[in-house]
């Protein structure tokens, strides 16, 4: 081979590794929650992602995404391509302009979520539950089973903590009043704050994220918290002597959206496909307690502890599935909006 042409051999590989980089330096900022989540994500479905998607996945965690969505998009100069976001919020970014249209021709994954919590707009991601956990040392002989036993400071004294948030604490209310599950909605809103009023003397801690909640189930200070399933699992597997079951607990589910306007489009859809990944969802699963609505996930896990998840056919009829068009209703904002003056006072 003479020298010129090594030259150019050389110059093209060059080109090519160059190339390579650039298409696996692109940058796609996913926002999502913190915490253990946060870290069972990026051992799982996050560095899968990075692989199969070819990007760099820049993770943001923000406890309270939606007004910082708000604020970017309107703006014009969205903070983040991708983000995971409650249900609610989803369908209340798509009355505010929010998300870009998602393109499913890139997202084949897609096809085995539910079409219930797919969208022209966005795409199902997973499910969770808030249930009740209780300290087995305070209650040897069983703890509280239901919402109204939560209530029920003669029966269960001890500690109590809510989450410092109107969904779905006004439906826990409602329930405890005896409301029928089916019969939940549209809420009663009047009806879930006065009783709301009526425990409010016995709650110890308004907890504000999921890193509080779990730490007061591991510190015993409190004997019995609403909170969401994977915490309470957590908290369980580092020496929290708690138990919890999913009945009577509310069923919600997170979306995954791309900004509108996001710099990285196309990358945040090829992204998003390789996040609903089963195998990698299999795996988020296997090592944290939440539900992904991939439904071809149960052909990569243990059935035994795809049994365990939130969204498992038995668990699912245990529980009230949160109606999240009525909380992006002005009915619901309006509720929401009480929330503030409720806990304050």
């Amino acid at each position: 081979m003479s020298r010129f042409t090594k030259s150019v051999a050389a110059a093209g590989a060059c080109l090519l590794l160059l190339h390579g980089a650039a298409a696996l330096a692109q940058t796609v900022v996913y926002a999502t929650d913190g915490g253990k989540l946060l870290d069972a994500q990026k051992k799982t479905i996050i560095s899968a992602a990075e692989d199969k998607a070819k990007v760099r996945i820049t993770v943001e965690a923000n406890a309270d995404r939606y007004p910082v969505v708000k604020a970017s998009v309107g703006m014009n100069n969205p903070q983040w391509d991708v983000v995971d976001i409650g249900a609610g919020y989803c369908l209340r970014g798509v009355d505010d302009g929010m998300w870009e249209k998602i393109d499913y021709s890139q997202i084949p994954n897609a096809k085995d979520v539910d079409a219930r919590f797919n969208s022209p707009y966005f795409v199902g991601f997973y499910g969770y539950s808030t249930l009740i956990a209780y300290n087995n040392k305070k209650f040897p002989n069983g703890g509280p089973k239901s919402w109204a036993d939560f209530w029920d400071v003669k029966k269960f004294p001890g500690k109590r903590a809510l989450r410092n948030y109107a969904r779905p604490t006004l439906e826990i209310a409602l329930l405890a009043d005896g409301v029928p599950s089916d019969k939940l909605y549209p809420l009663d809103v009047e009806r879930a704050y006065k009783k709301l009023e009526e425990i409010k003397p016995n709650i110890a801690v308004w907890w504000t994220s999921g890193a509080q909640s779990h730490q007061l189930l591991l510190d015993g200070e409190v004997d019995m918290i609403a909170l969401w399933d994977g915490r309470a699992d957590a908290a369980k597997s580092d020496g929290a002597d708690v138990s919890f079951s999913y009945d009577g607990g509310i069923l919600e589910n997170t979306c995954l959206a791309v900004l509108k306007g996001a710099k990285n489009r196309d990358s945040a859809m090829r992204a998003i496909n390789a996040l609903l990944d089963p195998k990698a969802q299999s795996e988020l699963a296997s090592i944290y307690k939440t539900g992904p609505l991939n439904s071809k996930l149960v052909n990569y896990m243990d059935p035994k502890r795809s049994a365990q998840l939130a969204t498992s056919p038995d668990n699912i009829r245990k529980q009230t599935l949160l109606n999240t068009q009525w909380w992006s209703s002005a009915q619901g904002q309006a509720a929401e909006g009480r929330w503030l003056a409720f806990v304050q006072k």
